[in-house]
């Protein structure tokens, strides 16, 4: 069985999804040197709400439902960042040195730039996680770009915060060697290229973060495309290197931010939302209830009039 199973694993898009430099059909476009996965839905002409997702090397399907923005007068846009989701994978060392995590905001500022059509277009931010993270390094970097921004459950806006949030939120070490030894027999999957094995198990090992009890609240498991596992171990590995400060030059950006917290993340809280949040000069702080840390796919139901509320007061 394992034999005659074998050379259908070898096959593209046996083990994971292909991505956009191996299925032109897949919506893209070309980024600042990569070819993204990326979609925009509504009137161009609308301000531009672009959704960041998690991860490091998650992607945005489980913050499809934000699409039903573009109903009510946004032109929003999602794409699947470097190395991640059903973008193209890059080599590992294009995540190395102290300019790694520069590189992901310098992808947000050409998604912007290729999607927004004048300087007079507002834009806004929406992001999740590590995609919260990713969007305040942005504004620390370019308060006057941005018209306001929603952001849910950011780890932490330093690597201090972070590690200390991810020590309490029992994230999974994906790459140990032990649990690379718990995957399925190596011969099953042998001769495929290295970002579909570890993407692969970095799938599989996301059952841990999403077990019944979790820390992190998740009623269960929430839908995606594919883990850009090498972009998410290279970027942790360089975060415990360098470092990051996102707050730098927050007390620049005088606009309001709506910062978002989980009624079920144990991890979390309000004290926690209250401490990362601290360094926006405008932070207004709510909880969104009956879910945990995926807000947009769990918590949708109050997560949307909330956030369309204050997008709109802000437009």
């Amino acid at each position: 069985m394992l034999l005659s199973c074998g050379t259908e694993m070898t096959e593209p898009g046996r083990l994971v999804p292909l991505t956009v430099a191996e299925d032109p059909a897949l919506p893209s476009a070309f980024i600042n040197g990569t070819r993204l996965h990326t979609e925009a839905f509504g009137n161009p002409d609308d301000p531009l709400l672009v959704v960041i997702h998690g991860g490091p090397g998650g992607d945005y399907r489980s913050m499809s439902g934000a699409k039903a923005f573009s109903g009510h007068g946004f032109y929003v846009v999602f794409y699947d960042q470097r190395g991640s989701g059903l973008s193209k994978r890059e080599p590992e060392s294009q995540y190395a040195g102290e300019n790694a995590v520069r590189l992901f905001i310098d992808d947000l500022h050409a998604v912007i730039g290729h999607y927004r059509r004048s300087e007079n277009q507002k834009v806004f931010l929406l992001g999740h996680s590590w995609g919260a993270m990713l969007a305040t390094g942005y504004i620390n970097l370019y308060p006057s770009q941005v018209a306001g921004a929603v952001l849910a459950e950011p780890g932490g806006l330093t690597w201090r915060q972070t590690s200390e949030y991810l020590s309490r939120s029992n994230k999974v070490r994906f790459f140990t060697e032990a649990l690379n030894d718990a995957v399925f027999a190596e011969q099953i999957i042998a001769g495929r290229p290295e970002h579909e094995v570890l993407d692969y198990k970095a799938a599989f090992f996301t059952n841990y973060e999403n077990a019944p009890g979790n820390v992190i609240g998740n009623p269960g498991h929430y839908p995606s495309w594919r883990s850009g596992a090498v972009a998410f171990r290279a970027l942790i590995a360089n975060a415990e290197q360098y470092g990051f400060d996102f707050t730098t030059n927050l007390r620049a950006f005088t606009r309001e931010v709506l910062f978002l917290y989980s009624e079920n993340n144990r991890a979390y809280g309000a004290s926690w939302a209250a401490t990362v949040s601290a360094p926006y000069p405008g932070a207004r702080l709510e909880e969104v209830a009956g879910c945990g840390h995926e807000v947009l796919y769990f918590g949708w139901d109050d997560f949307f009039p909330r956030a369309l509320r204050y997008l709109n007061e802000m437009k």
